[in-house]
């Protein structure tokens, strides 16, 4: 029989609510729309992000948007339409916008910083990719003693090497990604509607 670290700690799988919560969209930008970094499903997890957005705005939740930035030339280049934002899901008034180097979007950020001065305990993420920035944010964030939320419909992948040579199908990297995170840094649920209670 399999269990998680979480019930073992007595952490458990239960979501805290969207209004109890801030919203931390994590490098929703072009870059993974088109071109090289293109992602499996990027589109309808944009869709489910954009959901969880207009959720946030009407609960008047704090809403934290975070950009790559990996400077000129690069696919994350922010200065670049590449790099910005996409549209659908982007900043309005009063919502912050944090600029980061390292997957983990609390490194050398003021995110922790924010976030404590709001008071929040609760971070439901959202954005891009799996199993790279949406992951390491969760355990930072869980290291930091937050908890987080992973809202799995609104978040997509690509495929990745093996170092066998073989190709790790994008649904594999994007399930395992999202069970290793839920094993203990996070909880995670299927789309934004499990979050409206």
């Amino acid at each position: 029989m399999t269990t998680t670290l979480r019930d073992l700690v007595g952490l458990g799988h239960q979501a805290a609510s969207l209004k109890d919560s801030a919203l931390i969209m994590i490098d929703c930008q072009n870059t993974y729309r088109r071109g090289i970094m293109q992602l499996e499903g990027v589109e309808p997890a944009l869709q489910e992000a954009k959901k969880l957005l207009e959720m946030a705005r009407d609960l008047k939740i704090p809403v934290i948007h975070i950009q790559h930035d990996a400077g000129p030339g690069s696919p994350y280049d922010v200065r670049a339409d590449i790099g910005m934002i996409s549209t659908e899901v982007a900043p309005i008034e009063g919502e912050s916008v944090i600029t980061k180097q390292f997957p983990n979007a609390f490194i050398q950020t003021e995110l922790d910083a924010q976030l404590k001065t709001l008071g929040v305990h609760n971070i439901v993420l959202a954005g891009f990719m799996t199993h790279m920035c949406v992951n390491s944010t969760a355990h930072g964030g869980f290291n930091l003693g937050y908890a987080p939320i992973v809202v799995a419909s609104a978040t997509a992948t690509r495929a990745l090497p093996a170092s066998d040579g073989s190709v790790v199908p994008a649904a594999a990297v994007h399930a395992a990604a999202l069970a290793a995170t839920r094993d203990l840094y996070a909880v995670v649920v299927d789309n934004p509607a499990a979050l409206a209670a």
